[in-house]
């Protein structure tokens, strides 16, 4: 009997895990089929993309050389970094409040700092298009300080989504570990330091490369927000692509790809080094 109902059970899962495997596989063609095609065709030498003419570097080259396209990348960077920093700071320190402590309309507070998340960006963007337009917001600053108003918006929109990874991690920490470390003497600094924050660290890499994306690939809010003599990177690439999407922003857009999927590994590399060195 036991033989029985083993025998066709090997097949059977045999049959699920490769038609789930082929489900995956298929998913994930799909998904990055697009990013192959234009890293592909940003070594076409031709005009256009239609056609494969042969391999060439060229268009590199010609992005490098495009003043313009570089000086937008650079504020994109510039933008991402600066917020990406200011976004994990600010939203460590909410996700911790809100974990922490219990206060007095604390369930409007959380609500309040998921509205970025949940509202659409066009609004967003039109919202703060309003409030820099009041403030009568300068716009003819030196660099970097001309990206400002670009950056505050970015902050906006990124802190809610560090809170958020920050929050989830929290939700898996011993209060008992740092109760106990506060018992042998440790202040509140060394305890967030000691204890919290080697726990917490693994979101905190995946908020900080969360809110970095999001602010790098930003265009409606970006749109919305920038002065006349500002540009970002998505912005230059909507401004080119609106006549012909030549193998010039093939190339751009596949250097953008590289550099963040660099900045992916090397943050995934310094976690696991440093999980490791914990471990021992």
């Amino acid at each position: 009997m036991a033989l029985f109902s083993k025998t066709p059970r090997a097949p059977l899962e045999y049959s699920r895990t490769l038609w789930l495997r082929s489900w995956v596989t298929a998913v994930m063609v799909f998904l990055y089929a697009p990013l192959i095609v234009l890293m592909v065709f940003s070594f076409n030498n031709s005009k256009r993309n239609v056609v494969w003419r042969g391999f060439t570097t060229k268009y590199y080259e010609k992005a490098w050389n495009d003043s313009t396209l570089m000086e937008a990348l650079g504020n994109s960077l510039t933008i991402a970094g600066l917020s990406t920093l200011a976004s994990l700071v600010l939203g460590t320190m909410a996700a911790i409040m809100l974990w922490r402590f219990r206060f007095p309309l604390k369930s409007a507070t959380d609500g309040i700092m998921s509205l970025p998340i949940i509202v659409p960006e066009i609004c967003m963007g039109v919202a703060f298009l309003i409030f820099f337009s009041s403030v009568h917001w300068p716009t003819d600053l030196v660099w970097p300080f001309d990206l400002s108003a670009i950056t505050i918006a970015h902050i906006t929109f990124s802190f809610p989504f560090v809170t958020m990874v920050v929050r989830s991690r929290l939700a898996s920490f011993n209060k008992e570990q740092e109760e106990a470390a506060k018992d042998l003497g440790a202040s509140e600094w060394q305890a967030f330091r000691d204890v919290l924050l080697p726990h917490i660290r693994p979101a905190l890499i995946a908020g900080a490369l969360l809110a970095f994306t999001l602010s790098l690939d930003d265009f409606v809010i970006t749109f919305f927000t920038a002065g006349p003599d500002t540009i970002t990177f998505p912005v230059k690439v909507y401004s080119m692509v609106r006549f012909s999407v030549t193998p010039v922003v093939n190339a751009a857009s596949t250097v953008l790809i590289i550099l963040t999927v660099v900045l992916t590994a090397v943050a995934l590399k310094f976690q696991g080094v440093k999980s490791i060195a914990e471990s021992h």
